[in-house]
């Protein structure tokens, strides 16, 4: 059984990993397929508000304040959730591969100087640091996604600057530097696809976190207003939460199920590419 097939039915052997990629591949197909499933659109007033979930047929998450159907907000919200937790978790991978594999494959003063930049980063708290930097800009998707993409990366520069630390030794990298290959081979042909594995476990945590993030800056008011996203809907429903917290609940549920199945699955993905069980 080769390396790739044998993670695969590691994976699949792992109960709570299944459960939770078979969750998060639900969320998905209604991500896409949301004007389809639920004709309705989130921006539509469709009765009276305050609605309460299962109150009235037809609308089994209820209505907000302004008489929209919560349900056909979250089906939307979740593709907007998705998009912007996927994008910012491959702008913030693809910053720390660079900078960890420039960190560890060259050391001594180009490893100093982005390793101190990244320190930086990680003094400051993750959401403070968001909140600053989105309230310096228009808030608007894309913003978001920058704001989130910077805050997470430092994580994963860490992570590949040591695998290739530990890379850079290794006989067939000494090998390519004694024959004369160039340092763009050695570095994506030859340690990149080596220091994968943890990065696809850290980036599906955080996918997580960029989610939560997001949530958090749409309920504090600084998403994107024209976007109908979880974290908006539990926006809308700050004022009355004490009143009819249903508003923000159900979407809060939806993140924490979304992140509860993120969590499974990099948990899964570690124990797949566990080098102590591959020869089970």
């Amino acid at each position: 059984m080769n390396g790739s097939s044998g993670a695969l039915f590691r994976f699949s052997r792992n109960l709570p990993a299944t459960v939770g990629a078979v969750v998060l591949a639900v969320i998905a197909l209604i991500a896409v397929f949301a004007p389809a499933i639920y004709g309705t659109g989130p921006w539509d007033i469709v009765s009276r508000p305050f609605y309460w979930p299962f109150e009235k047929a037809g609308l089994p998450l209820g209505t907000d304040m302004l008489g929209r159907d919560i349900l056909a907000g979250m089906f939307d919200g979740a593709r907007a959730s998705l998009l912007i937790g996927s994008l910012a978790t491959a702008m913030a991978v693809l910053l720390g591969l660079v900078v960890g594999l420039l960190a560890g494959f060259y050391g001594r003063r180009v490893d100093n100087v982005l390793m101190r930049v990244t320190e930086i980063f990680q003094t400051i708290p993750s959401f403070v640091l968001v909140v600053i930097l989105v309230a310096m800009l228009k808030p608007s998707v894309g913003t978001v996604i920058i704001a989130l993409g910077a805050v997470t990366w430092p994580t994963i520069a860490r992570i590949v600057r040591a695998e290739t630390l530990s890379l850079r030794e290794r006989e067939f990298v000494q090998a390519g530097i004694a024959i004369g290959m160039s340092d763009t081979r050695l570095l994506f042909v030859h340690i990149l696809p080596n220091a994968l594995p943890p990065v696809i476990i850290a980036a599906s945590l955080l996918m997580a976190q960029a989610i939560l993030l997001e949530a958090g800056l749409s309920f504090l008011g600084l998403g994107d207003p024209n976007v109908m996203s979880w974290g908006t809907i539990m926006g809308n429903g700050r004022e009355v939460l004490r009143q009819y917290w249903y508003i923000s609940a159900m979407p809060g549920v939806a993140i924490l199920v979304t992140v509860l199945a993120l969590n499974l699955v990099g948990e899964g993905i570690n124990d797949a590419l566990n080098p102590k069980l591959r020869q089970l």
